[in-house]
């Protein structure tokens, strides 16, 4: 089958004729990078496209420029299970496009994927059972139609273009810059300036180490403390069968699997022992600190572990800062910004010429795409999904979302397979459309927020809820977040299930 093809009638917006693909993915990230190696390995026979809308690939890995950017997963989970990864277990982002590059390469996927395309609006039609994708060129202006027969979202989940930064009070008086890490200016200059970070999470244990040694001094300003793990950035099953000369597809397989029952054990007795747990996070942190410094304060969480992402120390040089003097730690709230910096609400005052505002993103659960069906806006938030990735009331598509437990891309791998199978169960049904549906044995069913709270709680999610699908109490009707059981799960979903509804052809022209 052809790459693309031209549809005769002319789109009707633009005047532009529309290019048509089998699936069209969307983002040439981790996820859509993934899902085009799975579609083109598992479904050769279907024409596809990748639209992204930035520069190149990689999207987090591209876009995030600060001082230090890195994974804050282990890339022998985080890097796909087709692909070996070689190096050590926590990268930077040119590690990890390089990465990514070499995937590109070696399968030939570059020819599928359209840089600076940014999407506009898809509309789903029950008459063609097909998705018609406005988009521009952000390079040119152009605007370009495609149709597709199936949409595939690895777009991710946050806003790119700007990050989340809390509108406290009196920024407008502060002399000197404020500057969020997803929107770090190119060749910024804060050598010998005093900096603050506010936040706590995993931005800041990158971006404080990695600016520390060129600072005047860095002060960590959180509201709360969290979770940290350190520990050295090598993983020792793998370098040991190195030296027995393993293959590295042997090596890669084996130490995927030992990660991942390191995980399952952490999260499991986060739930079952979670005081024994939370002691021995803590008491790893207060081995790297100096005599006597206030860990309860400064690193003793009020949540249990694993209710909001636990962050990784490699080598623990957040710490390695803290005791060289060179950063340190305050917990307080912030009254307002003053000319000189911040003043706490104990009344102490920060002085900075900088202040770093690590406070996170904004949630963007589709792209900012407008998203209807014949023409009928679709409300996201009115949705149910199914398993997190199909959604009631829009057809032929799914949605890659990850795990805050495990690395994200053990889903993009799970998900790729599904897809794959959903696919060749339509063109073995002869159907040109599936949809998920609530069967007549979940009438009753509550539905939920997407997620449990009393669960996970990370502040991007709870800020954003009312954008995000609705979920049931029944495991196929949620994102349950637990990979491991996943694992076992996804490749036994029934495709023939009550909840797939099939629309043929035959069935179409009939109407």
């Amino acid at each position: 089958m052809p790459d693309t093809a031209t549809l005769d009638k002319p789109a009707a917006k633009s005047g532009a004729k529309a290019q048509h693909f089998d699936v069209l993915v969307v983002g040439a990230g981790i996820s859509g990078v993934g899902a085009a190696y799975h579609l083109q390995d598992q479904c050769p026979g279907m024409s596809y496209v990748v639209l992204e809308a930035l520069e190149d690939f990689g999207g987090t890995w591209l876009m995030h420029k600060y001082p230090g950017i890195r994974s804050d997963s282990d890339l022998y989970t985080f890097g796909y299970r087709f692909k070996p990864w070689t190096g050590n277990p926590i990268a930077t982002a040119e590690e990890i496009r390089n990465y990514m590059d070499e995937v590109i390469e070696e399968n030939d996927l570059k020819r599928h994927i359209r840089y600076q395309h940014k999407i506009l609006s898809a509309d789903w039609s029950d008459a063609d059972n097909l998705w018609t994708i406005h988009a521009t060129r952000t390079d040119t202006n152009e605007d370009l139609v495609f149709t597709c027969g199936f949409l595939w979202m690895c777009q991710g989940y946050y806003r790119h273009s700007e990050g989340y930064t809390p509108d406290w009070q009196d920024m407008d008086k502060f002399k000197g810059d404020i500057v969020h890490p997803q929107t770090w200016p190119e060749n910024y200059d804060y050598k010998g300036k005093k900096v603050i970070v506010i936040g706590s999470g995993a931005t800041t244990a990158t971006i404080v180490p990695a600016m520390a040694p060129d600072c005047e001094h860095i002060t960590v300003l959180q509201r709360s403390p969290t979770y940290f793990v350190p520990g050295r950035n090598e993983n020792e099953v793998a370098d040991m069968l190195r030296l027995l000369e393993i293959d590295e597809e042997w090596i890669h397989e084996i130490t995927r699997k030992a990660v991942l029952y390191n995980q399952a054990e952490l999260t499991r007795r986060s739930f079952e022992e979670p005081e024994v747990v939370k002691q021995e996070l803590i008491d790893g942190v207060k081995e790297l600190l100096p005599d006597g410094y206030d860990v309860d304060k400064h690193f003793t969480p009020k949540y249990r572990p694993w209710r909001q992402r636990v962050a990784f120390v490699p080598d623990g040089d957040l710490f390695a800062g803290i005791k060289a003097g060179k950063a340190s730690m305050v917990t307080d709230e912030i009254e307002r910004f003053t000319e000189k910096g911040i003043l706490l609400k104990s009344g102490e005052e920060l002085e900075a010429d900088i202040i770093v505002t690590a406070t996170g993103f904004n949630l963007c659960a589709l792209g900012d795409i407008a998203f209807s069906r014949n023409g009928e806006e679709i409300n996201f938030n009115e949705t149910v999904t199914y398993r997190g990735m199909m959604f009631t009331g829009m057809p032929n598509m799914v949605w890659v979302f990850g795990y805050f437990r495990a690395s994200w891309t053990l889903r993009v791998d799970m998900v790729g397979d599904f897809v794959c199978r959903l696919l060749k169960k339509m063109q073995q049904k002869g159907a040109k459309k599936v949809e998920v549906a609530l069967r007549p044995e979940d009438k009753d069913m509550p539905i939920l927020d997407w997620i449990d709270t009393e669960n996970f709680n990370p502040g991007y999610i709870m800020r954003n809820m009312h954008l995000l699908p609705k979920r049931g109490d029944k495991p196929e009707w949620q994102h349950n977040q637990d990979y491991w059981a996943e694992r076992k799960e996804f490749p036994d979903i029934d495709l023939d299930d009550a909840a797939f509804v099939y629309t043929k052809e035959q069935m179409k022209q009939a109407s």
